[in-house]
């Protein structure tokens, strides 16, 4: 099994696709006609299909990216200003050194880029990751928790 797509809102059709090509190299493909404006694209062997509806959000509601250049995201984010602080912060070390990044898209949709070591990052990146959870006890089945499979 595998997503075959996610699918999210956008406020402004066109200045979406723009954000998802610019900072993960989506890919526009053909769309058929929903009756309202839709565009899918490729993201590696998933589609991200964006329609256009009003402003109303779900803070929460989010999708996942794993990403092979999780620096070159990281800093494309960081220079458009996209960065999602709603969790305090925006970049996070989690359990087994796993990386977690908040981004929001121009209709307000979370994303969050995961890596899956935070030692592998170069040192500014690093610099500005903090510990998500250090108030929170991690143990037993909380202890094991991975986003990466057959990690851990």
């Amino acid at each position: 099994m595998r997503i075959s797509h996610v699918s999210v809102r956008a406020v402004d059709l066109e200045k979406s696709v723009t954000f998802y090509q610019e900072l993960l190299g989506a890919t526009r493909l053909a769309t058929p006609n929903f009756g309202f404006p839709t565009a899918w694209l490729q993201l590696g062997a998933t589609q991200l299909h964006l329609f256009q509806r009003g402003e109303g959000w779900d803070r929460e509601a989010h999708f996942a990216l794993e990403v092979d250049t999780f620096e070159d995201i990281y800093r494309k984010a960081k220079s458009m200003a996209v960065f999602d602080d709603s969790r305090g912060y925006h970049l996070f070390e989690i359990s087994n050194h796993e990386v977690q990044l908040y981004l929001r898209d121009p209709a307000k949709n979370l994303i969050e880029v995961d890596w899956p070591d935070v030692r592998t990052l170069a040192a500014d990146v690093r610099a500005d990751v903090r510990q998500r959870f250090t108030t929170l006890a991690q143990t037993g089945e909380a202890a094991k928790g991975t986003l990466f499979t057959g990690k851990g």
